[in-house]
């Protein structure tokens, strides 16, 4: 087992690798373990790295972590991986807290650009431990991938179950937790989570800073023009 407390460029004799070459980051929370072989974490010279715990728990796993551009809250992610997984974050992604995210059996997690994570976020693709059908002593629970698409917002609490696919432009509510596939540009919310209201899209800018009896942009706030559409209502989810 390899343990590392700084995230560097790093290559060890099982093949476990770590492609990173931006600034040394004092400041950050940085725990990477390799329990196996083959394991690979590329993260981009610009990623905001706050919080970063990566546990490879398994061999030939590739976790990715794309670039911070623009202002946003930083990257805080515990991550654990089993044999031939893959975990992608795309660019510009800030989480208010730690992110949990588990995966294993050869699934994908991947996170979209421009995603903003509240509080105490988890995405589950597996259920960590095994349950079997009495009668056939068939698997119940197999992992299954999660795809986060571009400009979600997550609320605080919100846990994402495996199989699940949420739209670009989406936003998912306090305390919910989804478990069906959610479509683009919509509200949903519960547990379990259902679409609340549709052609919605959403911005970054914090309604404290707001004045009383703006309905639309507030002035001088820009919109994210590409993610103002409407739901495709044929892959919406009642």
């Amino acid at each position: 087992m390899q343990q590392l407390r700084e995230l560097k460029m790093f290559a060890d004799e099982s093949g476990n690798t770590i492609a990173y070459d931006g600034k040394a980051l004092p400041n950050a929370k940085v725990d990477i373990t390799f329990r196996g072989k083959g394991n690979v974490l590329k993260v981009h010279p610009s990623a905001k790295i706050v919080e970063l715990v990566v546990d490879f728990s398994g061999d030939d796993a590739v976790v990715e972590i794309g670039a911070t551009s623009k202002p946003r809250a930083g990257l805080r992610f515990t991550i654990r991986t089993g044999h031939e997984c893959e975990v992608t974050i795309g660019e510009n992604v800030g989480c208010e807290t730690r992110t949990f995210i588990r995966v294993s059996e050869g699934t994908k997690v991947s996170i979209g650009d421009d995603c903003m994570f509240a509080s105490s976020i988890e995405l589950r693709a597996d259920d960590s431990h095994a349950i079997y059908d009495v009668r056939t002593g068939k698997r119940a629970n197999p992992a299954r991938p999660i795809q986060i698409g571009n400009h979600v917002w997550l609320g605080k609490n919100v846990v994402v179950m495996a199989g699940v696919t949420i739209g670009d432009g989406s936003v998912i509510g306090f305390r919910s937790v989804v478990t069906r596939d959610i479509p683009n540009n919509c509200v949903a919310a519960g547990a379990p989570a259902r679409v609340v209201r549709r052609d919605t899209a959403w911005e970054r800018p914090m309604l404290s800073y707001r004045r009383p009896g703006i309905e639309g942009l507030a002035p001088g706030e820009a919109k994210s023009e590409q993610y103002w559409n409407l739901t495709d209502d044929e892959s919406a989810v009642n």
